[in-house]
Order: C-alpha cells, then sequence, then structure tokens
C-alpha cells in the first residue's frame, strides 16, 4: 500500500481540445480587442465635444481590460497543460496575486488620470468665469461711457 495520492491525468484529447478552446477564444477576443481599438479612435476623432479627459479615461479602460484579459488567458493556457492539482492550485495562486497587485496599480494609475482630468477642467471653467466676468465688466464700463456721452451731447 502506498501513501502517495493518486494523480489525476487529463486524456490526451481533452487537453488537446482545451487547448484549441483556449487558442480560439483568444482569437476572437483578439478581434473585440482590434473593434474597441478602432472606437475609441474614432470617438477620439469625434468633432463634438466631449467631457474633460474621456479620452484618456476610454484608453486607460481598454488598456487594462487587455492587460487583465490577457493575463486570463496565460493562465488559462497554463492550466490546460497542468499536469496535476498542485500545478493548478500554483498556477491559480499565482494568478491571483499578480492581478491583485495589477488591479491596485491600474486603481492608482486611473485614480491619477482622473484627478488630471478634475484639474483640467477646474482650470479651464476657471478660466472661462474670468473671461465672461471681463466681458461683463468691459461691457459695463462702454454701457456706462456711452450713457456718460449720451448726457454730455444731450444736456
Amino acid at each position: 500500500m502506498s501513501n502517495t495520492p493518486p494523480t489525476y491525468e487529463i486524456p490526451a484529447e481533452l487537453r488537446e481540445f482545451a487547448e484549441k478552446s483556449v487558442d480560439q477564444a483568444r482569437k476572437a477576443f483578439d478581434g473585440f480587442l482590434s473593434a474597441a481599438h478602432k472606437a475609441v479612435s474614432a470617438f477620439e476623432n469625434q468633432s463634438t465635444p466631449v467631457p474633460f479627459g474621456s479620452h484618456e479615461v476610454a484608453r486607460r479602460t481598454l488598456s487594462y481590460a487587455e492587460t487583465n484579459v490577457a493575463a486570463a488567458f496565460d493562465l488559462a493556457e497554463k492550466l490546460v497543460r497542468a499536469k496535476d492539482l498542485r500545478e493548478v492550485s500554483q498556477y491559480q495562486n499565482e494568478y491571483l496575486k499578480n492581478q491583485f497587485a495589477a488591479l491596485q496599480e491600474q486603481a492608482r494609475d486611473f485614480g491619477s488620470v482622473v484627478q488630471k482630468s478634475a484639474t483640467e477642467a477646474t482650470q479651464q471653467v476657471q478660466a472661462a468665469v474670468k473671461e465672461a466676468t471681463q466681458n461683463a465688466t468691459d461691457a459695463a464700463k462702454e454701457a456706462t461711457q456711452a450713457v456718460s456721452n449720451a448726457t454730455k451731447t444731450g444736456a
């Protein structure tokens, strides 16, 4: 009697089918990403005004999705090639650790992009308010001058 745990061998045909499925899914997602990149480019090239930082937010979001899905596909490829449950567990643990770190970094990065966009928006609004105030002041001065001139000429 042996104390070694039984090994669970995946049949070669099932492993091959799983590898092909992962490869097909990756290709399909690559097609989706290509279309998404084209959509973001079209969005960036439109002539209508968009909210501050929208282009950068869209680019970053797409980049994060691309990175995270690529990591998931890499995990799937490793899992279908795993020889035993120990490897499966090891790959999953590595993936979770790496994804947790990646998501933290993405959250920090995204936060800075949003903060930068908010700062730029605030500066642009302040400049617009300053310009509008100056225009109103100038118009009031001109109106006062016109009334004064009309009063002098009409008296």
